[in-house]
């Protein structure tokens, strides 16, 4: 088969292979940018990556439905795939990654505080400049942490190893 005839028969997931994959990571840039904004923005951020991690667990229980058919165990199926698919986003997504990016942004800003004399703008803009530039090297190791977390805790409930994608 033709590689180009792969890469067209292969259906795209909006969810993760456009550019709203990107609205995943909206609460990383918002506690990126705590020190310079009001909180309620650092707030809208998490709220815009909350309902991109819902929009992808409804898709994915969508295509489970369709996939099963009327097949028995259906219900089961679609249920883990929401589950599955919620979970595994709002750890690797929202909780860790924000977790992550708002203590590096919280140290930052206090070690500048203890270790230079940088006025506070300064301070708060590098310790932005900091917390975006963390964003790239956390996603892949929190990805795969949380593929390990959940292989070795819900997905034995539900499955046999197989993840929902």
């Amino acid at each position: 088969m033709d590689p180009t005839e792969e890469k067209t028969s292969k259906t795209v997931d909006i969810y993760r292979d456009t550019w709203v994959r990107f609205l995943g990571y909206a609460n990383e840039v918002g506690e990126a940018f705590r020190a310079l904004v009001p909180v309620s923005a650092v707030w809208g951020s998490y709220a815009v990556a909350t309902a991109y991690v819902t929009a992808d667990a409804v898709d994915k229980g969508k295509k489970a439905a369709e996939a099963h058919g009327d097949n028995p165990g259906r219900t089961t199926r679609v249920a883990a795939a929401v589950v599955d698919t919620f979970v595994w986003q709002a750890l690797a997504s929202v909780i860790i990654p924000g977790f992550t990016i708002n203590r590096v942004c919280a140290g930052s800003l206090y070690l500048l505080g203890r270790t230079t004399k940088l006025p506070l703008p300064v301070r708060k803009w590098t310790t932005t400049a900091i917390g975006l530039s963390t964003i790239p090297f956390i996603i892949t190791p929190i990805d795969r942490s949380v593929d390990l977390l959940l292989d070795s805790s819900i997905r034995k409930i539900y499955s046999e190893g197989e993840k929902h994608k």
